[in-house]
C-alpha cells in the first residue's frame, strides 16, 4: 500500500525483515522439536539459535534468490552463512517450503487481526460516546432519501455501533479460523517429519496445527478472513455515506471537523468538503478488491499449486494495511464530527408536520374508518403540503371527513414528537446493555 494510506505498526508486519524473522523462528523451533525426537543432534538445533539476534540481510537474500529462483532456499542459504554450513545441515529437515510460507502467512494475519480488533475498539468507543451524547437529539428518518418519520441521531450512532460490533465478532472468528499452521512436509502426509514437530512449532508461534493439510493450508480459511475484512470495509462505507449525506449543503445536519487553516477547494474558498468520508468510501472499495481473489484461491490443483501465492503477496498486506488506516480515520471522523441539532429540527419541520401522517392514518382506522378511506383522507391533505406548502395539521383540522372521526384535540395529539422517541431507551438497552439510560 502507498504510504499515504498506511500506518507503521501494520506495515511492519508485512516487511521483509519481519517475514524472514518468522521464517527463522519456525525453522529454529522445528529443529528443537527434531532434536527432542532424536532425529537431529541437539548441538545442531542449538547452533541455529546462534542467529537469534541476527538482522537478516534482505539485499543478500534477494541476491541469492536471483540465482536460485527460490525464496526459501535463498533464505536457508543466507542462514547457513550466519551459523555455518555444518551447523545448518539439518535445518528444514523433512519440511517443504509451504510449511514455512503458509505458517508465516497465518502468523502475520493473526497479528494483523489483533491490530484491526484494537482499531475496531476505537471505532466502537467513539460511536458509543456519540450515541449517548445524541440519544435524544431528534432528526428526521429517511427512506429512499425522502422524509419518513422522526428518529434520533443517537439511534443512528447506535445502529452503526451494532453493525461494527457484529463486524468485530466476525473478525474474532476469522482470526480464530486462520490461526493454524502446517509443518507436514510434501503433500502433507508427514512422511518425512513427525506430527509432533508441527505441534511444537504451532504452540511456539501461537497457532493450532492444521487438522489436515495438503502441501498447503486450505485456502477456505483465508477466503473467510478476507471476506470478513470486506464486510467490515462495507460497514465503514455505510457510515461514511451517511455522514456525506448529512454534510450536503441542503441537509447540513452534521459535517466533518474543518480544522484551522484547512482548505476545501483550490478554486472556491467557501467549500467545506467531506473529504475524509469520501476517502473512506474509496478505501472500502480497495479492501473489497481482495475478497474475490481470496475466494478464487480456494480451488488449487491436486495437493498444491502456486496460483494463490502471487495473489496473497498482494492482498494480504494491502487489505490489512488499508483497513487499519480506514478504521483509524473513521474513529477520528466520528470523535470530531460536528452535529447540528437545530438544522435537524429545521429539516424535519420543512414540510410542516407531514412526517406525522402515519399517526393520523392509524388514528383514523382506530376510530372506525376503513384503511382505504383513511389512507385517502390523509394522502389528499398530505399532497397539499407537498405541492402547495400548506400546513398538514391545519389542513387536517379543516377537513370535515377527518374531523368527523377525530376531534381537534385528538388531531393535535398526533403531532407530539415524544411519541416517536418513547422506545429509545429500550433500543439502547438492546444495543449497549443495561437500562439504555446514560
Amino acid at each position: 500500500m502507498i504510504p499515504r494510506y498506511a500506518r507503521p505498526e501494520m506495515v511492519a508486519i508485512w516487511s521483509p525483515e519481519t517475514k524472514f524473522r518468522i521464517w527463522y523462528e519456525i525453522e529454529a523451533h522445528a529443529c528443537d522439536a527434531q532434536a527432542d525426537l532424536g532425529v537431529i543432534p541437539r548441538e545442531n538445533a542449538e547452533a541455529v539459535w546462534k542467529a537469534r539476534d541476527v538482522e537478516f540481510d534482505v539485499a543478500r537474500i534477494d541476491e541469492i534468490e536471483a540465482v536460485t529462483k527460490h525464496d526459501v532456499i535463498a533464505f536457508l542459504t543466507h542462514l547457513a552463512e550466519h551459523i555455518g554450513a555444518e551447523e545448518a545441515r539439518f535445518v528444514h529437515q523433512g519440511m517443504t517450503s509451504s510449511d514455512v510460507l503458509d505458517t508465516t502467512l497465518n502468523v502475520q494475519l493473526v497479528r494483523a487481526a489483533d491490530i484491526l480488533l484494537a482499531d475496531m475498539d476505537k471505532v466502537l468507543a467513539a460511536l458509543k460516546k456519540r450515541a449517548f451524547e445524541h440519544k435524544d437529539t431528534v432528526r428526521i428518518g429517511r427512506s429512499h432519501g425522502i422524509h419518513a418519520e422522526p428518529t434520533t441521531m443517537g439511534l443512528t450512532f447506535a445502529r452503526f455501533y451494532a453493525e461494527m460490533a457484529r463486524g468485530r465478532e466476525r473478525l474474532e472468528r476469522a482470526r480464530e479460523e486462520v490461526a493454524t499452521g502446517a509443518i507436514s512436509g510434501a503433500v502433507g502426509t508427514f512422511a518425512n517429519i513427525d506430527p509432533a514437530v508441527e505441534e511444537h512449532v504451532c504452540a511456539k508461534m501461537g497457532l493450532r496445527p492444521e487438522p489436515i493439510s495438503t502441501q498447503v493450508i486450505p485456502r477456505d480459511r483465508h477466503a473467510m478472513f478476507f471476506a470478513t475484512l470486506g464486510v467490515i470495509a462495507s460497514s465503514i462505507e455505510n457510515i461514511a455515506v451517511e455522514i456525506r449525506h448529512m454534510q450536503r449543503t441542503e441537509v447540513l445536519e452534521a459535517e466533518e471537523y474543518f480544522s484551522p487553516g484547512q482548505k476545501g477547494s483550490s478554486a472556491m474558498p467557501h467549500k467545506r468538503n467531506p473529504v475524509l468520508t469520501e476517502n473512506l468510501t474509496g478505501l472500502a472499495r480497495l479492501v473489497r478488491m481482495a475478497v474475490v481473489p481470496a475466494m478464487e484461491n480456494v480451488a488449487l490443483w491436486h495437493e498444491r499449486d502456486i496460483s494463490h501465492s502471487s495473489v496473497e503477496r498482494g492482498i494480504a498486506p494491502d487489505a490489512t494495511i488499508t483497513l487499519d488506516f480506514a478504521l483509524n480515520r473513521l474513529a477520528g471522523v466520528i470523535e470530531k464530527l460536528v452535529v447540528y441539532p437545530e438544522n435537524m429540527l429545521k429539516n424535519m419541520n420543512k414540510f410542516k408536520g407531514l412526517v406525522m401522517s402515519q399517526r393520523v392514518l392509524l388514528a383514523l382506522t382506530q376510530a372506525g374508518v376503513s384503511r382505504e378511506d383513511a389512507y385517502r383522507l390523509v394522502q389528499r391533505n398530505a399532497m397539499k403540503v407537498w405541492e402547495q406548502g400548506a400546513d398538514f395539521k391545519t389542513e387536517l383540522l379543516g377537513d370535515a371527513e377527518v374531523t368527523a372521526a377525530l376531534s381537534p384535540a385528538e388531531i393535535e395529539e398526533k403531532f407530539d414528537l415524544g411519541y416517536h422517541t418513547k422506545h429509545v431507551d429500550t433500543i439502547f438497552a438492546r444495543v449497549f446493555g443495561g437500562s439504555g439510560a446514560r
